[in-house]
């Protein structure tokens, strides 16, 4: 018996694990069933229009905005890679590192690259595998700790031992994550639209309609598949999701110009330039949930209500694993792509906060 009472906790665990990664597999089959059954749909509509695509040989004159920044190149040294990031402000203004989410790149950031840089050195990246940042070829080389290192390797290279860090999205996500494994880096910590991991781990498994919300992590477990069904119909499905009805830009925001839209469809229709952004969730089963997860830098949450993507929910119960000066703000009428949509109450909120937490330390 006692014996088998050592062993009972063992079993549990590999039980769970089992039926977790059971849950995975049996997601990931439902989801690439559903896809396929859609492109048969589109092949037979449209069997032409489905598979072509525009020559986009040059980029939409937006992303050389002089008035966003200056486009800059650092390589690592350690892993090799060349990294893209477009700064503006003077250099040695503290830092303001922006991390942007999925399918999005440094362009998402150009109302905070305005905004800020009257006093920080603002630095919008290209993480792994997206833009003109380097993108290895196989899925191991974006887990979750490489994309961690990428990040104080940069702040390193830049000539800065911290930052003020914000993340939107799949960016949230990274930056939660730098906040809980180098604390000493984060001077402030601003996540928009994504909860603590532990909370999105914990929570997705409870709740079906997260589950649902949630569809597109398992699809991309797939190989090559989804970069095709992004690719079809010219990038329909980019363009859906910032535009549509249910997951776009709330009708009440800064809608993207024709221009804004252009740009994107530009950097994801290069090629192999979907392989790289979905890679990144290609290791995030085997990643979380997360050993050490406690954050103690002051921290501010940002959430748009009407998020296609994340439950409201989430948000609320992330204050549990912040121990330190915590603020979340909810957007009424706001979509998951908070910082384009609302660029002047972000930025406000993100003033204050940054203010507030200045007084508070003097």
């Amino acid at each position: 018996m006692a014996r088998l009472r050592d062993c009972l906790p063992r079993l549990m665990v590999m039980i769970r694990s089992l039926l977790f990664w059971s849950l995975v597999y049996c997601y990931c089959g439902l989801c690439a069933s559903i896809y396929l059954l859609k492109l048969l749909w589109s092949i037979g509509q449209r069997p032409a229009q489905t598979f072509r695509r525009a020559a986009r040989e040059h980029p939409p004159a937006c992303l050389n905005d002089p008035s966003l920044g200056t486009h800059c190149y650092v390589r690592i040294k350690d892993s090799g890679l060349r990294f893209h990031y477009v700064a503006a402000g003077e250099r040695g203004k503290p830092l303001m590192l922006l991390l942007h989410g999925f399918p999005e790149f440094w362009y998402s950031w150009r109302h905070q690259l305005r905004e800020f840089k009257s006093e920080y050195r603002v630095v919008a990246l290209d993480l792994r595998g997206y833009g003109e940042t380097d993108a290895p070829f196989h899925r191991e080389n974006y887990k979750l700790d490489c994309l961690i290192t990428d990040i104080k390797d940069i702040l390193d290279s830049l000539g800065y031992s911290k930052c003020v860090l914000i993340g939107h999205d799949w960016g949230g996500m990274i930056a939660w994550l730098i906040a809980i494994c180098y604390p000493e880096m984060v001077m402030k910590l601003i996540v928009i639209n994504f909860p603590h991991p532990n909370v999105f781990t914990e929570y997705i498994l409870r709740h079906p309609a997260q589950l649902f919300k949630s569809s597109y992590y398992y699809f991309f477990q797939i190989p090559w598949f989804p970069e095709f069904m992004f690719s079809i119909n010219d990038f329909k499905a980019l363009k859906h999701l910032f535009t549509s009805h249910s997951t776009g830009i709330g009708r009440k925001g800064c809608q993207l110009t024709a221009e804004d839209l252009e740009a994107y469809i530009y950097i994801f229709s290069q090629p192999g330039a979907l392989s790289g952004p979905i890679n990144h969730y290609r290791n995030i089963f085997s990643c979380l949930p997360l050993k050490h997860h406690m954050v103690t830098t002051p921290t501010l949450l940002l959430w748009g209500e009407k998020d296609a993507f994340m439950e409201v929910e989430m948000a609320e119960v992330t204050k549990i694993y912040v121990k330190n000066y915590f603020r979340l703000t909810i957007l009424s009428e706001a979509s998951h792509w908070l910082q384009q949509e609302q660029p002047n109450i972000v930025n406000k909120l993100i003033w204050t906060f940054l203010k507030e937490e200045t007084r508070k330390k003097d």
